[in-house]
């Protein structure tokens, strides 16, 4: 079944960032190989048209072949994640989805929270789609969908940190009390990590660092596009239950010697 976020569907469960690569060229062929069809793009920070004399992203990343999904990525207050929003639908004609994050600090990158909701608020009203990045608290992500949120994002560690999933069990209670998409965002390392969101029930994983600061990351990022449906079928298929004692996988019951 495909991932469905504001009534459009992906065949693709990863969802991937554009900023660290080293250069251009670098950025197309690692998206290419994950397969993504959504691309995010800080606004704060990437030239998308707004700076005419520089290398245009969008020269790469067509809007003709990938939703485009805008963040706020480096706003540390609401109302710079608001403007940042509405530039980016000045600039792609009207496009209103987009991904909200405002920061806290910039040691941490941990959400700030109220100031969070405040903008959400405001944008939902402005006629937004906002899928939203939070921290991995059950009652604030169910307190996002209430108010109209998209999908909700949850981090599963600090943004960039590598350090995987930290708290399984808060999101695995998000996913159980959710009926928008939850999408892992932020701390994703390797593919087991991918991995591992998909199989806790997650609708999709969003990264960049992991596969902008592998060794290779083009061959990483092929790897997470494996991870990503290895993932999302063994969540499908259900696991075994876990016991504390072996259990022969060719039982003696019932056998005569």
């Amino acid at each position: 079944m495909s991932l469905t976020i504001a009534d459009k569907n992906y065949t693709s469960r990863l969802l991937v960032g554009t900023g660290k690569y080293k250069d251009l060229d670098e950025t197309r062929l690692a998206i290419e190989a994950s397969g993504a069809q959504i691309v995010t793009v800080a606004i704060r920070r990437t030239n998308i048209g707004q700076n005419p004399d520089e290398a245009n992203l969008l020269d790469v990343i067509s809007p003709e072949h990938y939703t485009i999904l805008p963040n706020t990525a480096g706003c540390y207050t609401s109302q710079d994640a608001v403007r940042t929003c509405r530039l980016a639908r000045e600039l792609l004609d009207g496009h209103s989805l987009v991904k909200l994050e405002v920061l806290g600090d910039e040691k941490t990158l941990f959400p700030d929270i109220p100031a969070t909701l405040e903008a959400a608020k405001i944008l939902i009203k402005d006629g937004f789609q906002v899928m939203v990045y939070t921290n991995d608290d059950p009652i604030m992500a169910k307190r996002f969908e209430e108010m109209g949120c998209v999908a909700v994002m949850p981090l599963a560690a600090p943004i960039g940190s590598g350090l995987g999933i930290r708290n399984p069990f808060n999101i695995v209670t998000i996913v159980e009390n959710a009926h928008v998409p939850i999408i892992v965002d932020a701390g994703v390392g390797t593919a087991s990590d991918a991995a591992i969101a998909m199989e806790l029930g997650c609708a999709g994983v969003l990264m960049n660092t992991a596969i902008a600061a592998a060794k290779q990351p083009v061959l990483m990022a092929s790897a997470m596009k494996k991870a990503i449906e290895a993932g999302r079928e063994a969540f499908q298929a259900g696991r075994m239950p876990r016991k504390v004692y072996g259990n022969a996988s060719s039982p003696l019951k019932g056998m005569f010697f």
